[in-house]
């Protein structure tokens, strides 16, 4: 029994562990998103990154990425509608995900 033990561990740390990445990888995400976002606006540097923070937040409003496309779109108006956000966090996603496993 202790081999299957282990591997059930293995499988739950497996999962923790990715579960973790992915919240980074969606955080970085969206402070990316905001950063750009922020640019389209011409928001100084300090008013970016100010900003950036408030889309890391409203992902926490709902499940799924939504409420990040719906805060976006709110703010930025007719600078970029609702699928060349969903777009632009896709790419962002990834570069994301780039930059988190530099750092490892």
């Amino acid at each position: 029994m202790t081999t299957f033990d282990d591997r059930e561990n293995a499988f739950e740390n497996k999962y923790a562990h990715d579960e973790a990445m992915n919240f980074k990888a969606e955080a970085r995400r969206n402070k990316l998103l905001g950063l750009w976002a922020a640019d389209l606006m011409g928001k100084s540097e300090d008013e970016a990154l100010a900003y950036a923070k408030e889309v890391i937040k409203a992902d926490f409003e709902e499940a799924g990425s939504e409420d990040v496309v719906r805060k976006v779109a709110g703010d930025l108006g007719d600078k970029a509608d609702p699928d060349t956000i969903r777009a632009k966090m896709a790419e962002l996603l990834a570069e994301a995900k780039a930059q988190i496993m530099k750092e490892l």
